[in-house]
């Protein structure tokens, strides 16, 4: 919003980790912006940003793709106005383009071209983070590499990574590297997904890449809003979203859901918390990416941060979602 200034103080209570292998440093939380421009007006979203810096968060997470571009948009209006940009370590992905002639397109020309139009989009000339949004099977991987290689040398962008890889395809990325080596990769983690563990958990380790567990809340599940139905106000009654909270209600998913409401019960916190932390502090995780559609949520978010979960929880809650 032009003009809109909101009072903030930068208290760093947040932890901040290293990206892998690599010299950037991220909050172990990280505030994702896939609900804005779609549930998440403009004056929320800076209410969101402000609260986030405050508690010391820095990691914000975007995309050209979420909501058809709506959220770099609504983003480049609170950068300096709300929130300096020197202050944010800002998360891009180029490679897919709902509105291209297909859909994914992580060429140099594709990737170069979005690249830069999220650029003039944000009114930056960098970007912190940039991830190559999917992985394309029909352009080289040697390509792709190469493109990474030209848009850190030419100051578009200082650290690279990718969304979505399986553990084969970040393996073949990473041994392409042309010199500037892949430092991250954003993918679901959480109680309920945790088939990452299998193949590119030990691939980033390997390779010295960090991870960004993205919804470590399983689209709210894991909050134990859903135990009793699905509430009207919920994303799970919207059509539109439906499906994706539906692929986390299984018969398995109740006994997870139901150890995370134990443990919160007996920790004198919420299950959000509980299963937040869970994700935050596996091994190779940099920062947990959570999104939020209002500024209520994303408190509970931040109050959420500062638990630590007992080792004897945190084991009992691997068993139970093994």
């Amino acid at each position: 919003m032009p003009g809109l200034q909101l009072r903030y103080e930068t208290q760093a209570v947040m932890e901040q980790r290293s990206v892998g292998a690599s010299g950037l440093r991220v909050s172990r939380l990280g505030l994702g912006t896939l609900t804005w421009g779609r549930d998440t007006d403009g004056d929320e979203a800076a209410a969101q940003i402000a609260a986030f810096v405050d508690a010391g968060g820095t990691l914000v997470d975007t995309s050209p793709a979420y909501g058809d571009g709506a959220a770099q948009r609504i983003l480049a209006e609170l950068l300096d106005d709300v929130v300096p940009r020197t202050e944010l370590v800002l998360s891009s992905s180029s490679g897919i383009n709902p509105a291209g002639p297909s859909r994914i397109d992580c060429s140099r020309r594709g990737l170069v071209a979005q690249l830069d139009a999220t650029l003039r989009e944000l009114g930056t000339d960098y970007l912190d983070m940039w991830q190559v949004a999917t992985w394309d099977p029909f352009t080289p991987v040697d390509e792709v590499a190469a493109t990474l290689d030209f848009a850190v040398s030419s100051g578009r962008v200082r650290y690279v990574g990718a969304r979505g890889y399986l553990g084969w395809q970040l393996a073949t990325a990473a041994g392409a590297s042309r010199g500037t080596t892949l430092v991250a990769t954003q993918v679901e983690y959480s109680l309920l997904a945790r088939g990452v563990e299998e193949e590119l958990v030990p691939a980033a380790a390997h390779h010295g890449v960090g991870m960004f567990a993205a919804v470590p809340l399983a689209r709210g599940v894991l909050t134990g809003k859903y135990r009793n139905g699905i509430p009207v106000d919920s994303r799970g009654a919207d059509e539109a979203h439906a499906q994706d909270v539906q692929s986390y209600l299984t018969d398995s998913s109740v006994r997870v859901v139901d150890a995370v409401v134990t443990a919160a019960d007996g920790l004198g916190t919420s299950p959000l918390a509980v299963a937040l932390a869970w994700a935050r502090d596996r091994p190779g995780v940099a920062s947990a990416v959570v999104g939020a559609r209002d500024i209520a949520q994303l408190t509970g978010v931040l109050v959420a941060e500062e638990l630590e979960l007992p080792a004897a929880i945190a084991a009992a809650l691997d068993d139970v979602s093994a």
